[in-house]
């Protein structure tokens, strides 16, 4: 692979939505570095794949990621914050000790990864941050989502606040927002994996959006399978 090839960090890539990501990305041609809480034993040897411990609840593995990345590729020309956990409580339930976590991962890790990988996004060409944010970060879809919704319209807020603060920049920021994904977390949840949105089609909305020049940017982008009226 091309040394002068572009370079994306994706956080939670081991699985899902983001091993979709890394994996859509790197035959595209991009130089890829996964951030992942537990990264698998057998790592692929690969020229521009490189996997990295990333946890979203510790700042300093986040620096430290950003810094190994730069040390292995030379530069950062896209952020992907893909890391993320799930919340079945509703805002009566939830205790203070849930609230923190969920908040953490979901909206402060995001906030905090992309402001450690800003200086590098900045002397990118071209620098992009995209977020996988979900439909969550629209609406409030039943009361048990209610204290995930609440992390995520923070999320979402955050790419819009990223927006404002990057207009004298060639960074462009973008929230993509899906609906459930055949993930192994949805499946187990008892959605058919074979009849909704697939990780590989939130992939390629991805590398749409990273290809954009900067005078194309998009603030968000929801993905679903079939009409939801409270979008």
């Amino acid at each position: 692979m091309s040394t002068t090839a572009p370079v994306a960090m994706i956080s939670g890539a081991n699985r899902g939505i983001g091993a979709a990501i890394a994996d859509t990305l790197y035959a595209a041609g991009w130089r890829v570095s996964l951030g992942c809480r537990t990264p698998p034993a057998e790592q692929p040897t690969r020229d521009g794949w490189r996997v990295c411990h990333y946890d979203a609840l510790d700042a300093d593995s986040g620096r430290a990621w950003v810094e190994e990345t730069v040390r292995a590729f030379g530069r950062i020309d896209a952020l992907v914050n893909n890391a993320g956990i799930l919340s079945r409580s509703s805002v009566l339930e939830a205790d203070s000790d849930e609230f923190d976590r969920v908040m953490a991962v979901n909206a402060r890790a995001p906030m905090l990864l992309t402001q450690q990988a800003w200086p590098y996004l900045c002397e990118a060409d071209q620098g992009k941050v995209v977020s996988i944010v979900s439909l969550s970060g629209k609406r409030v879809k039943s009361a048990g989502s209610g204290l995930y919704a609440m992390s995520k319209f923070a999320a979402q807020a955050f790419v819009h606040g990223l927006r404002h603060c990057s207009a004298e920049t060639r960074v462009r920021a973008t929230a993509i927002c899906p609906g459930p994904v055949a993930t192994d977390m949805a499946v187990a949840g008892g959605l058919d994996g074979d009849g909704i949105t697939q990780p590989a089609d939130v992939a390629r909305v991805v590398q749409m959006v990273l290809d954009l020049p900067p005078s194309a940017a998009i603030a968000e982008i929801p993905i679903h399978w079939q009409v939801e009226s409270t979008v």
